[in-house]
This record gives structure tokens, C-alpha cells and sequence, in this order.
């Protein structure tokens, strides 16, 4: 008996992933997706599925993200071996699952010290995302397709919109509002800084969509 693959049973892994924004267009697209994130499921113990069409990580980036520089002298080195630990639990998923295709991100940073020069790099503006953030992309991927014509948003000058009460859940709003284009640079320290660093630019993420289905 020939089994049939529908979208429907084509499982996508969203590992760290947070929010979910990298993997939701494959969501509200019926797929079967999978986030795999704390404090529900640590990725270094997560047993995957057989069958996976595709696999998303986005490891936390504060160990290897080059804009915390300044502090990694100071950090105890088990810090960084959690999420060089992290990292290599996602590649052994990849391997074990060995899906169609596979992409990690993580913001420029000394990753491609462990894992060598990145495949694809882009900044969200050239998705239509208007804001900056270098991002860096390791894996086996269709590359999504950067807008034609692109330009990159002027800094930011002093006096512009605060960042101080950015939320996650008001995330696109307070970018149509009119919020910095440096404004993942200029977060004050909160709870949800973290997150509101990590979250997936929309443009970005449906241009991937489009590139792998």
C-alpha cells in the first residue's frame, strides 16, 4: 500500500522555538508542527518523531551573539557549554531525523566557530522587516528570496520611540507604530528581553516558507 504524504502529515520540528513565529505559517498551513521549547522540553533529551519533513532551531543566542562580547570574559564557562550543548543537540536531531530540509539561526556571533561558515546571511530589512539584526543561517535549505530593491532603514537619532514597554504580544504593533530601527539593540533589561530578541522577522519567515515547503 502506497502511503500518501499530505501536507497535513508532513511534521515540521520547531526546536527553541520560543514563540513559534519561524514555524507558524507551516501551522496555519496545516502542517504538523512540533515546537520543542523550555520549560515544557529541553532539546539535549527531546526524542523526535520517525518521519520529519523539516526541521527549524533557533538555539538561544546570548553565549554566542557577537553584541554581548563585552561579557564573555566574565561568565562562567558552563554557561557557554549549555548552549554549545544546545546546539550540538540540535544537529543530532537533524542527523536522526534526517529531513528534507534543515535550518539553524542564530545573530552574528562566534557560532561559526563551531560550526564553520554560515549558508545564508541576511539582515530583516531585506525582507521588508524594518529593523536591523545580522542573522546568520546553517543547514540545507532552499534560500529564501531577499526583496528586490531593498534599503536599509536610517538610524535611529535620540528622542525616537522608547523600547521600554515593548512586550512579545505587542510586538507588531509597536512596529507599525513607529519603533527604532535599532530597537533589538536598545531593549532595557526585562524579563522578556531574551524573547523579544529572538523573535522570528515575519518577512523573513514567510520567505522561507514560500522557499521550503
Amino acid at each position: 500500500m502506497v502511503r500518501t504524504v499530505t501536507v497535513a502529515t508532513r511534521v515540521i520540528l520547531d526546536l527553541c522555538g520560543g514563540t513559534g513565529a519561524w514555524s507558524r505559517l507551516y501551522q496555519e498551513a496545516g502542517y504538523d508542527v512540533q515546537i520543542v521549547t523550555l520549560p515544557e522540553y529541553d532539546v539535549r533529551v527531546y526524542i523526535p518523531p520517525k518521519r520529519v519533513h523539516g526541521v527549524l532551531a533557533a538555539p538561544p543566542c546570548t553565549e554566542f551573539a557577537r553584541c554581548g562580547a563585552r561579557w564573555w570574559k566574565s561568565k562562567p564557562p558552563e554557561k557557554l557549554q549549555e548552549a554549545v550543548e544546545t546546539v550540538e543537540a540540535c544537529l543530532r536531531i537533524v542527523r536522526a531525523v534526517e529531513p528534507r530540509w534543515w535550518a539553524l539561526e542564530n545573530p552574528v556571533g562566534r557560532l561559526k566557530d563551531y560550526l564553520g561558515a554560515p549558508a545564508f546571511k541576511f539582515q530583516p530589512w531585506e525582507f521588508g522587516d524594518p529593523w536591523t539584526k545580522q542573522t546568520w543561517l546553517w543547514g540545507v535549505f532552499a534560500h529564501p528570496k531577499k526583496r528586490s530593491g531593498a534599503i536599509a532603514p536610517a538610524k535611529s537619532v535620540p528622542g525616537h520611540r522608547s523600547c521600554q514597554h515593548l512586550r512579545t504580544k505587542g510586538l507588531e504593533e509597536a512596529l507599525l507604530a513607529g519603533l527604532p530601527p535599532d530597537w533589538v539593540h536598545r531593549l532595557p533589561p526585562s524579563k522578556e528581553r531574551a524573547a523579544l530578541r529572538a523573535i522570528t522577522p515575519p518577512g523573513f519567515a514567510k520567505a522561507f516558507f514560500e522557499a521550503n515547503p
